[in-house]
């Protein structure tokens, strides 16, 4: 997916820049990315809707690629913010951006049929300190889920506040403070429970939560940690 795509879509505005009499500009500024398919263990989602909820996260990455490589030959000069091909392509951008890494922070996260968190462990402490108890975390966090619009529960840590703060995300771009960094993440969108659970979205943020893996969660605070470190 990630040579070919772009390399297409590339060569395709190119050759419609040139049709138009169009400057065609130097193409430097692209980049691609590739979706991962990941083996999510839980028996709370259907084969069915992994298998969906998988290519929908393929079908962003490539929406986001050719959008990527659009931007190379979009028009700058003309930029304005009621009818521009520019501000369309930098809004698709972020929307397919956000939604592909939300996803695969997601799908990374979930399906720990074994899941368990320890008091010493380093996400554990670190939910406590800024939340005051982990129970307190975790009711935060269930709300957020429960009151996204279509979005995301997010849990992330904002630079500005020094601290892990929850998050609503409404669609894949509304409602995210700058400065925010996801180290947990939960997809709230009705496609994502809807074959399994029909309207019930508490069983399903309930099962989810269940089977967070909080291995992976914890390497993600890890990195907070050092990025922290490093800010200071």
């Amino acid at each position: 997916m990630k040579g070919s795509i772009i390399n297409k879509v590339v060569a395709q505005a190119i050759a419609e820049a040139k049709q138009k009499n169009e400057p065609v500009r130097n193409i430097n500024e692209a980049y691609s990315v590739s979706a991962k398919t990941f083996d999510i263990k839980t028996e709370s989602l259907s084969e069915e809707n992994k298998k969906a909820h998988q290519e929908l996260l393929a079908g962003y990455v490539e929406a986001l690629n050719r959008v990527s490589a659009e931007l190379d030959t979009a028009d700058r000069d003309g930029a304005n913010p009621n009818n521009s091909q520019f501000r369309n392509l930098k809004i698709d951008e972020s929307h397919n951006l956000n939604a592909a890494f939300l996803h695969g922070l997601f799908f990374d996260n979930i399906g720990d049929v074994s899941s368990k968190i320890t008091m010493d462990s380093l996400a554990f402490m670190r939910l406590e300190r800024d939340f005051g108890t982990f129970d307190a975390w975790q009711k935060d966090f269930i709300a957020c889920a429960l009151a996204a619009r279509n979005g995301w529960a997010v849990t992330c840590y904002n630079i500005f506040l020094k601290r892990y703060i929850n998050v609503v995300v409404d669609l894949h771009c509304l409602n995210v403070p700058f400065g925010c960094h996801p180290v947990i993440v939960l997809d709230a969108w009705e496609h994502s429970y809807y074959s399994d659970f029909l309207k019930d979205r508490k069983s399903y943020v309930f099962a989810m939560m269940r089977e967070l893996r909080w291995s992976k969660i914890d390497e993600r605070f890890e990195k907070i940690d050092k990025m922290v470190k490093v800010m200071s």
